[in-house]
């Protein structure tokens, strides 16, 4: 349950920062207000994860097993490039904030897509009520922790101390996937 819970975290924090954090980092540094409504599009991936969804679940990774080889994958890249947005300047080239905006939604997806897949494989029938529930509330707390906490550390650093800070606060989701048991399934991966 405590996995639910940290994974629903991990899952959690990446989404804000894309939005609401990025948004006000871009309009402190002068950014054009259409440039920052077109940050919107970011988030494009949250729609269409469907389309790649087949794909993670299909294939497994030579390493961690088919569920968490991917979510290692996701959070490593997601520390990446979180603190590769640290290292951006909005007011100079939005549009490789734009771009790395962008694959930090991918990658966020992409991490929802194995964490739900994750939770129904390892959880029984009778607590995925509870489990659901555990990663929800993780969620939210990730959200509010990027949101909120992320506005607030701006007030006395820069953003991109606060995308660093950010990225380190993956780190609770890449241990909980290191140690989390592999769920036990016995059918194979879809053909």
């Amino acid at each position: 349950m405590l996995v639910a819970l940290l994974m629903g975290f991990s899952c959690g924090l990446p989404l804000l920062l894309t939005i609401t954090v990025l948004q006000a980092w871009m309009k402190e540094e002068g950014v054009d207000l259409t440039v920052i409504g077109m940050m919107a599009l970011v988030g494009l991936p949250y729609t269409l994860k469907f389309l790649w969804a087949p794909v993670l679940d299909r294939f497994t990774l030579p390493f961690l097993g088919r569920r968490r080889g991917w979510l290692l994958v996701a959070q490593v890249a997601l520390m990446f490039f979180i603190s590769g947005l640290g290292f951006t300047e909005p007011g100079k080239s939005p549009w490789m904030v734009a771009f790395i905006a962008f694959l930090v939604t991918f990658f966020s997806a992409s991490q929802d897509i194995v964490v739900d897949a994750y939770r129904r494989e390892d959880l029984p029938d009778e607590e995925l009520g509870l489990g659901a529930s555990l990663y929800v509330n993780g969620y939210r707390v990730g959200m509010l922790l990027a949101s909120g906490g992320g506005l607030i550390m701006a007030d006395h650093m820069p953003f991109s101390m606060v995308y660093l800070v950010m990225a380190v606060c993956m780190l609770p989701g890449v241990l909980t996937t290191l140690l989390a048991p592999e769920p036990d399934i016995h059918d194979s991966a879809p053909k």
